[in-house]
């Protein structure tokens, strides 16, 4: 019996899977075909994969091609699957021609030519085709629309911007500078919101009146009542109002919650998180800038709410106020107190720190060194060394495409996706109008 081995995505199966699948069967008796797991997509940045890997699995079974079906989870596991299924012949399309030579050591390598104008890449682009404007700091926009060009069905038409910098210059070059809000919101399907938190609210409201899908910078708004009442907006319009916020989308992250809410840590104690960095607040309009609590605070505040729940029972705000008419803090730290575990964060824009999270348990403690909001290696410490686990998966880019496809799939299927949930907004906007308003602040 000769035995062949292919592998692929094989995302919104087309005819073109179907005929590469055929002629893999073709080359011998007995054929397996490897899909990819989500996981080892994301690791190794093929992020616009429409389908889940149950839904990917289903269409090939259905297809009634394969004899066998597995899951590619693993950089290497090519030559283990050859090794463990005595494979006598490896295919794939010839359009990765050459890259698989180095299997020829183990079995027969065959690239087939693929079917000539068919693509998922294709496929997906077609049905999934949403404009989206983009509005805000400009720095933050140009890293927005470089990123989309790695979502297919993305495209950046416009964007808005009261601010002058450098980087506006840089992002005309590569889409069109609107005069106002309202014709960005013209030429627009959705919009991705970064102007200053205090404007948020305006944004979202002009966008969800006409119907346009929103995805912002986190905190959605700088009141409770605004939120309650643009998350009523965006139901009433059928419209996806979602958090941009790039810590939650990241692969490593996802994986970093799901160990510790497994137990692998015992019980969780406590969470500390740190993030700062070193803006030049001297010579720099503080107008124009997110203060520390609203650039930092949500991003130090996720684990702690997503780890902990949002029901803590006290929290005290102490901060070094800057500029008292904006409210500008160089410096906040807020400490939480939960039923049965304490919490704690450090965010700043004038003051440095090492900017590391740590998730402490009754059995061992998750580590994130520095920038561990940049997620991409944690370990997993215990009181012996040797039981230590180290995790590293690859963070493409800024990190903006991960939640650009969130936002994709969220409106494809017309509900949010739960990277971030209702209650852990609510709380952040919690915290973050307590601050505004002076409720348990302390300055330093």
């Amino acid at each position: 019996m000769i035995k062949v081995i292919t592998y692929g995505t094989f995302d919104l199966l087309h005819y073109g899977h179907l005929q590469l699948l055929k002629r893999a069967k073709a080359l011998g008796d007995y054929l397996i075909v490897g899909i990819t797991a989500d996981s080892f997509d994301l690791n190794r940045g093929k992020i616009n994969v429409q389908q889940s890997l149950m839904e990917r699995i289903e269409a090939v079974k259905s297809a009634q091609i394969a004899d066998e079906i597995i899951v590619e989870e693993y950089e290497g596991q090519k030559i283990d699957d050859i090794r463990k299924y005595d494979i006598d012949i490896f295919t794939v399309g010839s359009d990765w021609t050459g890259h698989f030579d180095y299997l020829k050591e183990y079995c027969q390598v065959v690239y087939l030519e693929r079917t000539e104008g068919i693509s998922s890449t294709e496929l997906r682009a077609e049905h999934q085709e949403l404009r989206v404007g983009i509005v805000g700091e400009p720095s933050v926009l140009v890293k927005f629309e470089r990123e989309s060009h790695y979502v297919n069905g993305i495209t950046i038409p416009c964007f808005y911007t009261s601010i002058e910098s450098d980087a506006v210059r840089r992002l005309s070059e590569k889409c069109l500078q609107v005069p106002s809000y309202e014709e960005l919101l013209e030429k627009s399907d959705a919009v991705f919101i970064a102007s200053k938190p205090q404007e948020h609210y305006s944004h979202i409201k002009q966008a969800l009146l006409l119907h346009k899908h929103v995805l912002t910078l986190t905190p959605i708004t700088i009141k409770l009542q605004q939120y309650h009442e643009l998350l009523t907006l965006a139901k009433e319009n059928n419209c996806i109002l979602m958090d941009a916020l790039k810590t939650a989308y990241s692969t490593a992250y996802t994986r970093l919650l799901l160990l510790a809410k497994s137990g692998k840590i015992g019980q969780i104690v406590s969470v500390d998180a740190v993030c700062t960095n070193l803006d030049d607040l001297q010579n720099r309009n503080l107008n124009d800038m997110w203060n520390s609590i609203c650039g930092w605070g949500p991003t130090a505040m996720l684990p702690i709410f997503q780890t902990l729940g949002t029901n803590f029972t006290s929290v005290r705000i102490y901060s070094h106020i800057i500029d008292e008419s904006l409210l500008f803090d160089s410096f906040t730290k807020i400490d939480f107190s939960f039923p049965t575990a304490v919490a704690s964060l450090k965010v700043g824009k004038g003051v440095k720190s090492e900017g590391e999270l740590i998730i402490s348990g009754t059995q061992g403690y998750i580590y994130v060194p520095a920038p561990w909001w940049k997620t991409d290696y944690f370990e997993i410490r215990y009181e012996n060394p040797l039981d230590n686990q180290r995790f590293f998966y690859q963070l493409e880019g800024e990190g903006f495409r991960y939640e650009q496809l969130s936002f994709l799939k969220a409106i494809k299927k017309g509900v949010s996706i739960a990277n971030i949930n209702p209650q852990v907004s609510e709380a952040i906007v919690n915290i973050i109008e307590s601050y505004f308003n002076g409720q348990n602040v302390i300055q330093i």
